[in-house]
């Protein structure tokens, strides 16, 4: 088992929390984790039948029996009834790591997670694997290609790791979004839109225009969109637009948040196709904001800034209204510094600015912009962002 960063905080909240609600898409290690963290709870998997079964017949008893163990419940979003219960009992007998729950979407979504167990629970996201918990033997380029969920990450073979990801997808289209938000769709529109998603990948959103070329309202796919974000499938990246005096486009930028599923889609499969691949910049750009997204402390929002006129910045690190870091993200070897950038690190007057390429390096440019691979901002830069 491969160690997750977040491991040894849960541990610490576990002994003050009486509920740790652990967070995820599918296939992403939230159960593996869980049990290893506590290898003496009591398991329920509310996606057995029986299992499901039971806890619609008597949930109450079935827990009250269980007062004095820690009890694992994985994929809590099948039972959402249950959450009133769940603080029923906590308040009842408030004591640490009474109860773990794991779920494949946020809390939001989830029907009266967020209101049952305000007070009683702390929530913890687990992402598919990032750069800096991968094994040494696999590099930034290869982690690039197949993405961080734990199985096609560790796969050797192509085609192993092409059959997993067409079944992993297929079973979200056909099952789990469905079950997971109550919607009806076509899948055949849905298998669209994911395909759609992938070549717009990067890119300033425009649902009319997306939702046309689907045959659905752009209403209607904006709230696709926002479902496959609350199950962590995508990011709509907000652009900065804090009043500085400049006309600012307000749309969201879409980004799918695996790389290993964004190639499948792409029908990329080797490092030489990826390269060569018309999509590769922004392919680039998107695994970058993962990786960053995946290690940043959660006080620090992701926002992209992009006036009018064209003035661009890939990625901009705030704390509240403040801008504390400016990311330009080039797949070039010898990346340059753009006039847009060197633009909005004036019009946003931040003082830590970078360059991420694709390259190892860690050294300073014109204007103390740093040029810097992904591991070293993460490791050295990214904790000093507050």
């Amino acid at each position: 088992m491969l160690k997750r960063q977040i491991e040894d905080n849960i541990r610490k909240q576990l002994k003050h929390f009486p509920c740790v609600v652990i967070l995820g898409p599918r296939q992403v290690g939230k159960t593996t984790l869980s049990k290893s963290l506590m290898p003496k709870a009591k398991y329920f998997d509310l996606e057995r039948s029986s299992t499901n079964a039971l806890f619609t017949k008597n949930a109450e008893s079935l827990l009250e029996a269980h007062s004095d163990d820690c009890v694992l419940i994985d994929e809590i979003q099948r039972m959402p009834t249950i959450f009133p219960l769940l603080r029923s009992l906590i308040d009842e007998k408030r004591k640490p790591a009474r109860f773990i729950l794991t779920g494949s979407a946020s809390p939001e979504i989830l029907k009266g997670a967020s209101e049952s167990l305000a007070g009683r629970a702390i929530y913890f996201n687990l992402n598919p694997l990032g750069i800096m918990e991968m094994p040494d033997s696999i590099t930034v380029q290869q982690h690039w290609l197949k993405g961080g969920f734990p199985t096609p990450a560790l796969l050797k073979n192509a085609k192993a790791r092409y059959h997993w990801m067409d079944s992993f997808i297929t079973t979200y289209i056909e099952r789990d979004l469905p079950f997971l938000f109550d919607m009806k769709f076509s899948t055949i529109t849905m298998r669209k839109l994911w395909t759609m998603m992938a070549h717009v990948n990067g890119s300033i959103l425009n649902a009319e225009s997306l939702g046309r070329s689907l045959d659905i309202t752009g209403t209607t796919l904006k709230k696709y969109l926002d479902y496959l974000e609350a199950a962590f499938i995508i990011k709509k990246l907000p652009p900065f637009y804090v009043n500085i005096g400049k006309r600012l486009v307000k749309s969201p930028k879409l980004y799918i948040n695996d790389s290993g599923i964004l190639h499948f889609l792409l029908n990329i499969h080797t490092e030489k196709e990826l390269y060569s691949h018309p999509a590769a910049g922004n392919s680039w750009e998107s695994y970058i904001i993962s990786q960053i997204q995946y290690a940043k402390n959660s006080r620090i929002d992701m926002h992209y800034y992009r006036t009018q006129a064209g003035t661009e910045c890939d990625l901009i690190l705030t704390n509240g209204h403040e801008v504390k870091a400016c990311i330009e993200i080039k797949l070039s070897k010898s990346p340059d510094i753009t006039r847009g950038f060197y633009q909005s690190i004036e019009d946003l007057k931040c003082k830590n600015n970078f360059i991420i390429g694709s390259q190892t390096a860690d050294y300073t440019l014109k204007n103390n912009i740093k040029l810097v691979d992904i591991s070293t901002f993460i490791k050295k830069y990214l904790p000093k962002i507050k």
